[in-house]
């Protein structure tokens, strides 16, 4: 992980909740922690860490993910044992 991938992992655990967290950022942070990353329909995208897995959208027509996907992101990452 390096020191981008750092940083987005706090911007992702930070109370209050931030916005303007570019998606790619989020993407590459999950490469870097070992996720599988495929493709769904339309704007879905399938993770699976640790044997945890989700379906997230990635927003559009913004590149920035919004509040409520941080906070569910939040959420996998802990269900699937990464912590800050």
């Amino acid at each position: 992980m390096n020191a981008k991938n750092r940083k987005t992992l706090k911007d992702v655990f930070a109370r209050p909740v931030l916005s303007g967290i570019l998606w790619n950022d989020i993407e590459a942070l999950l490469i870097s922690l070992g996720a599988e990353i495929a493709e769904g329909r339309g704007s879905r995208v399938r993770i699976a860490l640790n044997q945890v897995r989700a379906v997230f959208h990635r927003p559009h027509p913004k590149k920035e993910t919004d509040k409520g996907s941080l906070q569910s992101m939040r959420r996998f990452l802990e269900n699937a044992g990464v912590k800050l």
